[in-house]
């Protein structure tokens, strides 16, 4: 009875082809537009998205209609035929339900699901790697660092020039690349005034923007949305 009625395992579930069942049984095909109305979609018995997931097929250049069935579902239609072909296929989908639930068939399963969960933690490790280096780099740091050193930082290709461009451009930054005072309440940045002596003698005094840890977090996801733009 090895592949009677091809059996498809995405999802990892057992289903069949409505149409492969129904020309298996070997019902009018005439009858099956008329087959399948009444004993898969209005029958109130199956749920959509439950036993069944309807399909839109081609089939000689015409639209036609399938159905992904559950093996008790299949196993349910079999009966219902009442024919010598309804009690084979209805035997075959209780084998496939024995094998499929054999302790072997259990644990293969289970270990290709532990696989997967596995692939996908490692995925999320690397994804997440570079924002624990993010963090690493600057958890030490309790005060301010000058933009030069956040470019280094943050790791993002180019130098404080450019990122004080960006940081305009995102309206973070005035012209002369003060803060807005909103992003300074938040705790992102700080302006600090410095003063040197020209060669003249004359002092002046110089405004420098630094950024706090938490200002880095906010300037790499500004970074971050950008790049995925």
């Amino acid at each position: 009875m090895s592949n009677l009625i091809p059996v498809n395992y995405d999802n990892d579930r057992q289903t069949v082809s409505a149409k492969a069942l129904y020309d298996f049984l070997e019902l009018d095909k005439s009858q099956w537009a008329r087959w399948h109305k009444k004993n898969i979609e209005e029958d109130t018995y199956f749920a959509e998205g439950v036993d069944y997931v309807p399909l839109d097929m081609m089939s000689n250049g015409n639209a036609t209609k399938d159905f992904q069935l559950t093996i008790e579902m299949a196993k349910e239609l079999s009966m219902m035929a009442r024919t010598e072909k309804g009690k084979q296929a209805r035997q075959y989908f209780i084998e496939l339900e024995k094998r499929w639930n054999s302790p072997e068939a259990l644990m293969a399963r289970a270990l290709k699901m532990a696989d997967r969960k596995l692939l996908e933690y490692k995925n999320k490790v690397t994804e997440l790697q570079p924002k624990a280096d993010f963090f690493d780099a600057v958890a030490d740091s309790k005060s301010a660092i000058e933009m030069s050193q956040a470019a280094k930082v943050l790791s993002f290709g180019k130098g404080r020039n450019t990122l004080f461009k960006i940081l305009r451009e995102e309206g973070i930054l005035r012209d002369n690349n003060e803060p807005y005072q909103e992003y300074i309440d938040r705790g992102y940045f700080r302006v600090v005034e410095q003063k040197y002596q020209k060669p003249t003698g004359d002092i002046e005094i110089n405004i420098k923007t630094l950024v706090y840890q938490k200002g880095l977090d906010y300037v790499r996801k500004v970074l971050d949305k950008r790049r995925a733009v």
